[in-house]
C-alpha cells in the first residue's frame, strides 16, 4: 500500500516514488529509498509538494495511518509500477517476490512476474519517448531559435547523464522506437556512446560532450535535401560530395547553437577514422578527440543496423562482426573493446538459436556478461504477450549457440519473436547479479 506525503515530511529511510516525467528529476530511478539529507534537499529544489511513499519498503518508523482513500493505491498489491521502473527483469523478480505474502502458486508467481515485466518495458519505452520528443523539439527549433535548440539538446544529454552516473550497473534494452529515423539514430548513438564513456571512466564534463555531440552529430543534415542525407556505393561523386557537406554544415549549426568546444569537435570528426581514411580532413587517431572516436564507432554501427534502405540492413550481430573485422585499421582499439562490452557479442535485437535448439531474440544486454544477455524465447505453448524474458546469466549451462538472420529463423518462431524493422535502444539500471540470483533461488 502507498500514500502521498508532503516533501517537508520526508526523512532518510523512506521509500518514495516520484510521479511525472523521467526527465523532470535527476535521480537514476523514479522509485528509491532516500539515503541522505542531500536527496531530500534535491527533492525540495524540484518544487514538488508531495510524493508517493511506500511504508512497506521503508527503513523507518511508519507515519500516522493515512485517512481512508488518501492516495492509496492497491491496484497491484505490493507490485508497484513506479518501483520496477526501467530496472530490468532482475529487479522485476525482486518486486514480484516481495509482493507475495505466504505461499503462492506458480501461476500466481508467474502472473506477478509478468505484470512487473510489462511495467518495466512500458516505463523504458515511455522514457525513450520523452527523450525522442526532446530531441525533436531541439531539431525543430534549429532554424529559428538555435540557442534554444542548443539548450534543449544539452538539457536532454544532462538528464540522461544524471541517470547514468548513479551507482547502478547499466545495460542496453531493446525498445519499440518510433518512425522518425533521425530521432532514433540520434538516440541510439547517444545512448551507446554515453555508456561507452561511462565504462571508460570519463569525467562528467567529458561525458556531457559525448552526449551532446552524439545527439547533434547529424544536425548538418537538417536543411539538406533528402537525397543528400545518405550515401552508399551507388552514389555519384557529386552526390557523395554533397553528402559529406553535412559535417561542415553541422559545425556551423553547432556554433549557432552555442555548443561546447568538445561537442563541436564530435560534430567535426564523427566520420574520421583511425587510419586516416575518413572525412572531411582524413585525420587519424592522434588528432581525434576521445569523444569523437567513441561517436564514430557507434555512428557506424547504427548505420549498419538501420540504413536508409532497409533492404541493406545487417543484423546487430552482423554489424558487430563487421566493425570488429575493420577494427584494427579504422577504429581506436580501446574504444572498440569498450563498444563490444557495452553492446555485447549478441546485441539487443539479435535473433539467436540457444544451445537447447530453441529460437530467441536478445532484448537486453549486461555489459559485465556480454555472452549472457536476456532473451525472449519462442515457446508455442505460451502466448507471445505472456512470454517471460529469460536471463541467460542465471540459466546455468544454457547459452547461445549462434546468431541467425531472419531468413533462417522458422516462420512460426519469427512471427512470435516479431523483430522490429529498425533497432532502437535505451538504457536501464540493473541490480547486482548476485542479489538477483539469491532472489530467484528464493
Amino acid at each position: 500500500m502507498s500514500r502521498t506525503v508532503a516533501v517537508d515530511e520526508l526523512s532518510v529511510g523512506m521509500y518514495i516514488q516520484i510521479e511525472g516525467g523521467w526527465l523532470s528529476h535527476p535521480f537514476p530511478l523514479s522509485s528509491f529509498r532516500i539515503s541522505s539529507p542531500e536527496q531530500i534537499a534535491t527533492l525540495r529544489g524540484l518544487g514538488l509538494a508531495r510524493v508517493r511513499w511506500v511504508p512497506e519498503k521503508s527503513d523507518m518508523p511508519p507515519l500516522a495511518p493515512a485517512d481512508p482513500g488518501e492516495g492509496v493505491d492497491a491496484t497491484l498489491g505490493s507490485v508497484d509500477a513506479e518501483d520496477v521502473g526501467c530496472a530490468g527483469p532482475e529487479a522485476e523478480v525482486r518486486a514480484a517476490a516481495r509482493a507475495g505474502e505466504g505461499e503462492e502458486t506458480s501461476a500466481s508467481q508467474r502472473r506477478r512476474h509478468l505484470i512487473a515485466q510489462r511495467e518495466s518495458m512500458l516505463r523504458c519505452e515511455r522514457q525513450y519517448g520523452e527523450a525522442a520528443a526532446a530531441w525533436r523539439e531541439a531539431a525543430e527549433a534549429l532554424a529559428t531559435r538555435p540557442q534554444h535548440a542548443g539548450r534543449t539538446g544539452e538539457a536532454l544529454a544532462q538528464a540522461m547523464l544524471d541517470k547514468m552516473l548513479g551507482r547502478e550497473e547499466m545495460g542496453l534494452r531493446l525498445v519499440a522506437g518510433g518512425r522518425d529515423r533521425a530521432a532514433t539514430h540520434a538516440l541510439n548513438v547517444s545512448v551507446v556512446a554515453m555508456l561507452i564513456g561511462r565504462s571508460l571512466g570519463l569525467a562528467e564534463r567529458d561525458m556531457l560532450d559525448v552526449g551532446v555531440g552524439a545527439l547533434m552529430h547529424d544536425v548538418g543534415k537538417q536543411d539538406m535535401a533528402e537525397r543528400y542525407r545518405h550515401a552508399d556505393e551507388h552514389c555519384s561523386p557529386a552526390e557523395a560530395a554533397a553528402y559529406r557537406e553535412h559535417v561542415a554544415r553541422g559545425v556551423t549549426h553547432g556554433r549557432r547553437m552555442g555548443l561546447s568546444p568538445g561537442a563541436l569537435t564530435v560534430l567535426a570528426q564523427h566520420h574520421e577514422h583511425a587510419d586516416g581514411s575518413g572525412f572531411p580532413r582524413r585525420i587519424g587517431t592522434d588528432q581525434m578527440s576521445l569523444a569523437a572516436r567513441i561517436v564514430a564507432i557507434v555512428n557506424c554501427y547504427d548505420n549498419l543496423c538501420n540504413p536508409a534502405a532497409r533492404s541493406a540492413a545487417l543484423t546487430p550481430h552482423e554489424s558487430v562482426a563487421t566493425l570488429f573485422a575493420h577494427g584494427p585499421a579504422r577504429f581506436d582499439a580501446t574504444v572498440l573493446n569498450a563498444f563490444i562490452r557495452v553492446v555485447g557479442v549478441y546485441p539487443a535485437g539479435s535473433l539467436v538459436q540457444l544451445t537447447d535448439d530453441r529460437h530467441a531474440m536478445v532484448v537486453a544486454v549486461n555489459a559485465s556478461r556480454p555472452l549472457k544477455p536476456r532473451v525472449l524465447v519462442h515457446d508455442p505453448r505460451v502466448p507471445r504477450n505472456e512470454a517471460l524474458v529469460l536471463n541467460l546469466e542465471l540459466a546455468g549451462d544454457l547459452g547461445i549457440r549462434r546468431s541467425l538472420p531472419a531468413a533462417r529463423v522458422p516462420a512460426a518462431a519469427l512471427a512470435y519473436l516479431d523483430p522490429r524493422p529498425r533497432v532502437s535502444y535505451y538504457f536501464e539500471p540493473l541490480v547486482r547479479q548476485a542479489e538477483a540470483a539469491e532472489e530467484l533461488a528464493a
